[in-house]
């Protein structure tokens, strides 16, 4: 997908480039597939193909908000918008997901409890415990990637149906 003002292909790193280190955003590579199972395993509480991989009591606390309700954003978090991990967007941040707090606050729909997580170069995941629901959205588009992440999320709630 090409994006901005020149119509380009965004900048993506080389994934086959040796590296001596790589940052937590710029060096995990998955499949789709891959990540819907990493999800899964959240969604059964720490298991996955019936093997404990992570305690559910550690999933409690990757995904309960540890920031403290006077922390102070960074000037330049309002770029995130909606994905803010503020008490202004009803969200905050578990040891290792933005997760949301409240109902009504944040202008993208979803429930209290439910997390995600936006990759440096488009790709994002939400899980909805409430809703039963988990998505893998797997976009190379770093300059477009959220007005899709909105429009997913608002397409995938619309979509849900009865009990």
């Amino acid at each position: 997908m090409k994006e901005g003002p020149k119509n380009e292909i965004p900048q993506v790193p080389d994934v086959t480039e040796k590296f001596a280190w790589r940052s937590g955003g710029g060096g995990m590579v998955s499949t789709a597939a891959d990540y819907a199972r990493f999800l899964q395993m959240f969604a059964n509480g720490g298991q996955l193909d019936g093997v404990r991989l992570i305690s559910r009591k550690t999933i409690d606390l990757m995904t309960a908000d540890a920031l403290p309700p006077d922390i102070k954003m960074g000037d330049d978090t309002w770029r995130l918008a909606a994905l803010e991990p503020s008490a202004r967007m009803g969200q905050g941040f578990g040891l290792g997901f933005a997760v949301r707090n409240e109902q009504g606050r944040n202008p993208l729909p979803g429930s209290p409890g439910d997390y995600y997580w936006v990759g440096a170069y488009g790709t994002y995941f939400w899980h909805d415990p409430r809703e039963r629901l988990y998505v893998v959205f797997m976009m190379q588009a770093p300059a477009e990637s959220r007005h899709y992440i909105y429009l997913m999320r608002d397409l995938v709630y619309q979509a849900l149906i009865g009990n």
